[in-house]
């Protein structure tokens, strides 16, 4: 298995990761419909010139993207290849299948993949899902990311925050990002008040 870290497509996030996400790690990204999360998957996805699949639960599928409505965890994981790939989204499958079978797919389903050094993002809608569920699909990640975002007057302030990060320290501050027309840009300076 590969050592050196994956890029994540996003110059910022690369360095708040010290160079990306490790090989062989089960990633889930947290946020609302509208915070950009699959926007970071796709930028993901890009930085690897094709080694990958993505599976698309949630709508039609563009192009190059794996239609996966509706198939089963069995076909899921077959369809699942190469070093990058994305499961979009895991709110889909708890609300298919339940949150059992989910953490089934996510820790023993996909095993061979982590261990042969593939990552997995799996992205997940925030408010959909009880305490407990969450609480399981946290577990089962090696790498957990939240963006979220506040209104301050007529102005939005959307943050990232790893929150769990196998194998190396948690960043102690959470980066604010902004939507623009390639995807996220993190703005990895700090202020000084």
């Amino acid at each position: 298995m590969a050592t050196t870290k994956r890029s994540t497509g996003i110059a910022g996030l690369d360095q708040v990761l010290n160079g990306g996400f490790p090989p062989g790690t089960r990633i889930v990204i947290a946020g609302s419909p509208l915070s950009g999360l699959e926007l970071l998957a796709q930028q993901f996805r890009k930085a690897g010139e094709g080694s990958g699949s993505y599976l698309m639960l949630d709508t039609t599928p563009e192009e190059g993207m794996i239609d996966a409505r509706g198939m089963n965890p069995a076909a899921m994981r077959a369809a699942m290849e190469g070093e990058r790939i994305i499961v979009d989204s895991l709110s889909t499958l708890v609300a298919a299948w339940g949150i059992d079978t989910v953490a089934r797919f996510i820790l023993e389903d996909t095993r061979e993949l982590i261990t042969e050094g593939a990552n997995i993002i799996y992205l997940l809608y925030t408010g959909l899902h009880s305490p407990s569920e969450e609480a399981r699909i946290m577990r089962a990640a090696d790498v957990f990311i939240s963006l979220r975002e506040q209104v301050h007057g007529n102005e939005f302030e959307r943050t990232l925050a790893v929150e769990k990060l196998k194998g190396a320290d948690v960043p102690q501050r959470v980066i604010p990002y902004h939507i623009i027309a390639k995807g996220l840009e993190l703005s990895t300076t700090s202020r000084v008040v």
